[in-house]
């Protein structure tokens, strides 16, 4: 699947905005059919079942994209029932089967249904089918931020990304399929903490942690390795779609600067480093130092721009 670097179908992206918060909207008593990931990484993780259902799999157009070679391109389907009652489960014919409640799901006939706190396994992911009211999904969502998302920024903490793309090298290493890496960083960053204080070094991290989150794929990963640095995972791209995609993340950073009070704004520009997934590559530290001598190149070259690895 090409990677388009200005998604057309995302929101437009504001400078402005924080970190989204989550707010309990309607009747608190409504009920919503949710996953909850008890085996695999992020542990914790909540995926609610829209009403068009969801796709699993590896691939990255699958609405749950499962980076595990023991997991087919497409899986299974889950979709919630036209009386709202229970899940309809079906095995799209995977190699290696969908389990429910430690039973195979048979492909034919016909879906299965779920009800409430059955276990779903695929691959090496374990979940949980829940039907939960507001309060309940509030609780779970700000447990499973707390324990793989970073707190400033609203992107993956280190633990989490790091994980990610070792499970997306593995996936690369057995089936052979394209993997890119993008590692960016603020330029002058220092010198904004330096003058302006904390706080709106605070905000500049905000507004380009958003900036990553609204400007991605939903099967892309993106996580804050520490400070100003930022990497991103891009399964299925190789290193050509993924430069044009940092160089839409470079131009839409630099032409939205920081909204500040009193009608002033800071402008914001990054450096990228990208690098593709080569054979002979045996983990994700290998792309990581090829990408990060890619954001040396293009620091090295002016910086606000992007650059290949050699």
């Amino acid at each position: 699947m090409p990677l388009d670097p200005t998604p057309p179908d995302l929101p437009a992206w504001d400078s402005a905005s924080g970190p989204e918060e989550t707010e309990l909207l309607g009747d608190p008593d409504t009920r919503e059919w949710v996953l909850i990931r008890y085996v695999g990484h992020p542990m914790g993780d909540f995926i609610p079942l829209p009403a068009a259902g969801l796709d699993v799999g590896r691939a990255p157009e699958n609405g749950l994209c499962l980076p595990d070679p023991e997991v087919s391109r497409r899986h299974a389907r889950l979709q919630v029932a036209a009386n709202l009652e229970c899940v309809e489960l079906r095995d799209l014919g995977s190699t290696n089967g969908v389990f429910l409640n430690g039973r195979r799901v048979q492909a034919d006939p016909g879906p299965v249904t779920l009800r409430a706190e059955d276990v779903l396994r695929v691959g090496g992911h374990a979940f949980k089918i829940k039907h939960m009211d507001a309060l309940e999904r509030r609780y779970h969502q700000d447990m499973a931020a707390r324990t793989t998302l970073d707190p400033l920024t609203g992107v993956g903490n280190r633990a989490t990304i790091l994980h990610q793309l070792q499970s997306n090298v593995d996936m690369a290493l057995r089936h052979e399929r394209p993997l890119s890496v993008i590692l960016a960083d603020l330029d002058h960053f220092k010198q904004v903490n330096d003058t302006l204080g904390h706080r709106m070094g605070d905000r500049a991290l905000e507004a380009f942690g958003s900036l990553l989150r609204h400007r991605l794929r939903g099967s892309d990963a993106v996580g804050r390795l520490g400070g100003d640095e930022f990497l991103i995972v891009l399964p299925e791209t190789t290193g050509m779609l993924a430069l044009a995609a940092a160089e839409g993340l470079r131009r839409a950073l630099a032409e939205h600067p920081l909204k500040l009070e009193g009608g002033q704004v800071l402008p914001l520009t990054c450096s990228l480093g990208v690098a593709e997934f080569r054979k002979g590559d045996m983990d994700g530290g290998a792309l990581l130092a090829r990408s990060d001598a890619a954001l040396y190149a293009a620091k090295a070259g002016g910086r606000n721009r992007a650059h290949p690895a050699s």
